[in-house]
């Protein structure tokens, strides 16, 4: 007898794999996709109802930052919440995510501060949509994005680092606006995709307030292990903060030219901008 012919025919758009997670070239079992492939959809699926509705360990999140390498500006991280009173409301409701509730306002009250002569960077760790992101990676991003501050000398203050439940992007605005911050950094975790449910966002706002448009925001998108690094987005966020420093807003009117300026960093860090 002859050699068995393999019931999958294979896709020659199969070998741009190796540079995308995208669903390409995945071939064809008859009229139908390869049960290998229909599985592995499944699995990515799967994976990304838990990240939308399984809940964050606050606790186990609150004990990694505390055990980081780089110290916080606060002892413990202010826990807070938005309206959303549940995952349900908080999917239905998105207007309820972007604004605190009474019970976070009045714990913010007491942490507003800071000497007016230098800016000061809040840092809002949300839920968002992606337990999974925020579980894995709000750690080693806060971590890497104080050591680099640390390097620079232009005097940056750092505000009460916070930890929102049910939150969206913008309720970022209105903690910012509570702690008298000049610029707010959201770390959120992202809407999951089929082949990233553990995506982290980044967005940065120059002067927060309440009723910001998304205009006023930059976005650094896809920071996770098989994505953006850490290291890269943490530069990124710095060159940032330094335009919106100078210039007095962010976003549309702020043009994020990473890939084209050099960064400055220390002799012995490499930059991604320089290599």
């Amino acid at each position: 007898m002859g050699e068995s012919r393999s019931l999958v025919t294979e896709n020659p758009w199969r070998m741009l794999r190796q540079f995308t997670d995208a669903r390409i070239g995945l071939g064809r079992a008859g009229v139908s996709l390869p049960t290998s492939e229909l599985l592995k959809f499944q699995l990515a699926h799967a994976q990304a109802r838990d990240a939308v509705h399984l809940p964050l360990d606050v606790k186990r999140l609150v004990d990694d930052l505390e055990k980081s390498p780089v110290e916080l500006p606060a002892r413990s991280p202010v826990l807070l919440k938005s309206q959303a009173q549940d995952r349900v409301t908080y999917l239905q409701r998105p207007d309820l995510g972007r604004a605190l509730s009474q019970e976070s306002l009045q714990s913010l009250a007491g942490h507003k501060g800071g000497d007016k002569g230098q800016p000061v960077v809040a840092i809002v760790i949300v839920d968002g949509l992606s337990s999974f992101a925020i579980q894995n990676s709000a750690e080693p991003m806060v971590s890497q994005f104080f050591a680099d501050l640390d390097c620079e000398s232009a005097g940056w203050q750092i505000a009460p680092l916070t930890i929102v439940e049910q939150g969206r992007v913008a309720i970022g605005d209105e903690i910012g606006q509570c702690l008298g911050a000049s610029a707010v950094v959201v770390l959120i975790g992202e809407r999951p995709g089929l082949s990233s449910p553990d995506s982290l966002g980044i967005y940065v706002t120059w002067a927060p307030e309440t009723g910001l448009r998304d205009a006023r925001r930059n976005c650094i998108s896809n920071v996770r292990p098989d994505g953006l690094s850490f290291e890269h987005a943490s530069q990124r966020i710095v060159y940032l903060l330094h335009q919106a420093r100078r210039l007095g807003t962010s976003g549309v009117s702020l043009k994020d030219r990473t890939e084209e300026v050099a960064i400055e960093t220390t002799a012995n860090k490499r930059n991604f901008l320089t290599d």
